[in-house]
């Protein structure tokens, strides 16, 4: 049989790499970033694009970021930069369930019980979700969100037209109360496109039935400009929506900052008052919990 030899093979699994020279250069910069942003990971690949570009002035080309994306592929396998820092998965896991035994059914009792929360939603005067454009963002998002228990949804897109039935279904199962859907996308054609195809279709399915509303958190004009944020034509394929001269990612957001604009917009819909009474009654159900479990053991 004939022997066939495969060069330049990729390396696969844990793999040990030396870089040289500009590329350990880049290296010291991704480090930096991650470091400062550590309480924000894990990052996407395009967030950490975007501050070597703002912070050390990495060149803004397709190319450059797919260079750096081998270069962070490479980095990973070599033990370089911590899993956890990164995410650029699309994994959809269905868990089977089941418990190893009834002791291990408790030691998962007890810990849901000891970080028992409210669904500080439940009581507000209108409901709210987190709409993301990239996929890749809602971990951290989740970081603004889930303090005022309001969930984090992508669709990369949100093309399916599956997605926004159900997002119609929501908001009918919401009712009386409104629902606003609190936005975060891309500003291009593409991205404002999209933000106003899901309205457009929620609202069809939704009809008189319901009140629903949409407001775009980012990315936006004054937001590019208050930010001092990279921008670059619009591409000639994309030819969907309103045209513009130039547009922005809302990767290029910081981190800390796109988290601050989410918090602040969940703020501005959430009735402070009974948000902080859902704290207090928090606190003391999970305490009446625990002591029921303390009961049952006994």
């Amino acid at each position: 049989m004939a022997r066939v030899i495969y060069l330049h093979a990729r390396p696969k699994g844990c793999a040990d790499w030396r870089p040289h020279g500009r590329t350990l250069d880049v290296l010291a910069q991704v480090e930096e970033v991650l470091e400062q942003y550590a309480e924000h990971w894990p990052l996407t690949l395009r967030q950490i694009f975007y501050r070597l570009v703002a912070l050390y002035g990495y060149e803004k080309t397709e190319r450059a970021y797919k260079r750096l994306g081998e270069y962070l592929t490479r980095a990973r396998r070599a033990g370089r930069v911590p899993w956890e820092a990164m995410r650029d998965d699309g994994w959809v896991q269905a868990e089977s369930g089941g418990w190893r035994g009834p002791e291990h059914f408790g030691r998962a009792v007890l810990e849901a019980a000891r970080g028992y929360v409210r669904d500080k939603q439940a009581g507000q005067p209108r409901h709210l979700v987190l709409l993301v454009e990239a996929a890749g963002m809602v971990p951290q998002l989740r970081q603004a969100a889930n303090p005022f228990s309001v969930p984090v949804m992508s669709s990369s897109g949100f093309d399916s037209l599956t997605v926004k039935k159900r997002l119609a279904d929501q908001v009918l199962a919401e009712l009386p109360r409104p629902t606003v859907f609190l936005h975060v996308g891309d500003l291009d054609p593409s991205g404002v496109c999209i933000f106003d195809a899901v309205r457009a279709d929620v609202e069809a399915f939704v009809g008189v039935a319901g009140t629903v509303y949409f407001e775009r958190v980012a990315l936006t004009p004054e937001q590019v400009r208050r930010y001092g944020l990279p921008t670059a034509p619009p591409k000639p394929t994309d030819k969907r929506g309103e045209s513009m001269e130039e547009t922005c990612q809302a990767e290029a957001l910081p981190p800390d900052v796109l988290l601050g604009i989410v918090r602040e917009a969940i703020e501005a819909n959430t009735d402070s008052a009974r948000f902080e009474e859902d704290l207090e009654l928090e606190k003391a159900e999970r305490e009446e919990v625990l002591r029921r479990l303390g009961t049952c053991r006994e």
